[in-house]
């Protein structure tokens, strides 16, 4: 017993130090997958389109030949320095969830994510751009979906989306761990491997609840989140309280927080197949 505990610590020091661990690749391709199921077959066949240009891209090392390859490229080309770095702001908004939810101070010059989406969305709907910028904003549009569905990156506490904020998995504890790492990794992955699997074709009622709103409504959504599931449950049930040395969830909590962060995956892979239908397919039906 003793051995295999140090063996699992082990693997999960090394996913811990992986740079595109989690929900920076599981995450982002259930999305991603789930938009794809519930997209109309002509989106479908658009989106296939678009990636056989991928080419283009002149990213070999991060290939977008599928939406799931897609999804991960954003973080992917971040290795490939100053070429890409303009967009590293384009992840995330810190929007401060101990006070009144602000997007605009949050998204100043449009360098934040709930921009970049509404950005790239239009980018690829308009047949006039290039190829490659449509690949390109395809690819981000894909990504920065999977981003604002994890809390923080849509809210935070001046702690770097979390990452100041040292906190323990059940039993997991290594020094470097944070809230970031936990909602982008290993509550993420629970949660997406948790039967029933997210990925699948989604009834109309279920689309109509989750896909309804605006990007600024969805920013909304996840900051609350961001407060009440993470912060919240960090600190002991008021997110604002002062911080601790480290915050603690143990394996009642995390079960609790499942079906929180379950449920944000599910909601951005449909709202990425709205988002795609309505700049790829046929316009939808007046809500």
């Amino acid at each position: 017993m003793i051995r295999l505990l140090s063996a699992l610590a082990a693997l999960l020091a090394l996913a811990l130090s992986t740079p595109a661990s989690a929900y920076w690749e599981y995450g982002h391709e259930t999305v991603a997958s789930i938009a794809y199921r519930n997209v109309t077959p002509a989106t479908r066949g658009k989106i296939d389109a678009l990636l056989r240009h991928q080419r283009l891209l002149e990213t070999p090392t991060c290939p977008a030949r599928t939406i799931e390859q897609a999804s991960v490229w954003a973080d992917c080309v971040k290795q490939l320095g100053p070429r890409f770095s303009y967009a590293y702001s384009w992840h995330y908004q810190n929007v401060d969830v101990c006070r009144p939810f602000a997007l605009k101070p949050a998204c100043k010059d449009g360098n934040c994510v709930s921009a970049q989406i509404e950005r790239n969305a239009k980018l690829l709907q308009d047949p006039k751009v290039p190829v490659r910028e449509r690949v390109i904003a395809l690819a981000f549009l894909v990504h920065f979906v999977g981003d604002l569905h994890q809390p923080l990156h849509a809210g935070d506490r001046s702690d770097l989306g979390g990452n100041q904020a040292l906190a323990s998995y059940g039993a997991y504890a290594p020094d470097k761990l944070n809230l970031h790492s936990i909602w982008d990794g290993y509550l993420a992955e629970r949660a997406i491997s948790t039967p029933p699997s997210p990925v699948r074709v989604y009834s109309a009622a279920e689309k109509a609840t989750m896909q309804a709103g605006s990007v600024e409504d969805w920013s909304r959504e996840s900051w609350q989140v961001a407060h009440d599931s993470v912060y919240a449950v960090a600190n002991g049930g008021d997110a604002c309280a002062p911080a601790g040395t480290r915050a603690s969830l143990d394996q009642a909590t995390i079960e609790r927080l499942v079906p929180v962060a379950k449920l944000e995956v599910e909601r951005g892979g449909l709202r990425l197949a709205r988002l795609l239908d309505e700049a790829l397919g046929q316009p939808r039906p007046a809500r």
